[in-house]
């Protein structure tokens, strides 16, 4: 678990800062999720040894882990998933290594989006710190995306000056192409590729371009589908992001190009 008390004192809750809110925030979810895996493992532990009584919540535990299925008491207050048992393991430990980078060395000068509970807090808060810094109201704001093919984002040491810079975002039904700068038709026998660095840039009053550019929506994960949860945000559903086309956008929109952060594997 994250020493939540720890971390409120060295990135307390700042006018000029909102990402300190959003560490706090996905700390607190974080925690949820380990204090449950922590004692239902032991309990289920002690339940096979014949030390406690097999209930049926921990026979139902103790079944989905051996179909390497995530069991429900975890993805109930889990991040949404669809990965079987194993790789989401292996998910949750980049997860929660991302969080403790965070916390250890400050803030990432870019930030892994698939590492985020809840990625629309962050680009709220990104905007809250434009605003607050140049004094503008945060309703007259949205993003420009700009994409960094040329660089990796292991390669970036600084943050900018105004925004974040992005990655781990999927691309299903088309690709980047370096070459031209723009998306276009996937590979043979490629479902999936990564899109390069993003540099997310708070504009305010900012017209949205009406030609060459294909808005592309974003989704936690691979179904698409989600719910509309009490903070009125999709479950699934994070935000359009404009990427650069020189076809029509009809073209994507009729192929079901979309933008992902998390896949099956």
């Amino acid at each position: 678990m994250f020493d939540y008390d720890l971390i409120i004192e060295k990135y307390p809750t700042m006018y000029n800062e909102s990402m300190n809110t959003v560490l706090a925030q996905e700390v607190i979810r974080y925690n949820r999720l380990l204090v449950i895996m922590h004692k239902q493992l032991k309990e289920v532990q002690k339940a096979l040894k014949g030390e406690v009584v097999m209930s049926e919540d921990l026979e139902k535990l103790a079944t989905s882990m051996f179909n390497n299925q995530v069991p429900a008491a975890f993805d109930k207050v889990g991040f949404k998933s669809l990965k079987p048992l194993s790789s989401w393991i292996t998910d949750l430990n980049d997860r929660i290594n991302f969080i403790q980078k965070w916390i250890d060395e400050s803030m990432p000068p870019a930030y892994w989006l698939s590492g985020f509970f809840f990625p629309q807090a962050f680009f709220t808060g990104a905007l809250q710190n434009y605003a607050r810094k140049h004094i503008v109201a945060i309703d007259e704001l949205g993003y420009d995306f700009k994409v960094y093919d040329e660089i990796e984002p292991a390669d970036v040491t600084e943050k900018p000056e105004d925004g974040v810079f992005c990655y781990g975002i999927y691309f299903e039904g088309a690709r980047w192409n370096k070459t031209i700068h723009m998306i276009d038709d996937s590979k043979p026998k490629q479902l999936y590729v990564e899109l390069p660095l993003i540099w997310y840039v708070p504009k305010r009053n900012r017209e949205k371009p009406t030609s060459g550019i294909y808005n592309c929506p974003m989704y936690k994960v691979l179904s698409r589908t989600g719910t509309l949860s009490t903070t009125g945000h999709s479950t699934n559903y994070v935000q359009m992001i404009e990427l650069p086309t020189k076809e029509d956008e009809s073209k994507w929109i009729r192929g079901g190009v979309a933008a992902f952060l998390a896949l099956r594997y």
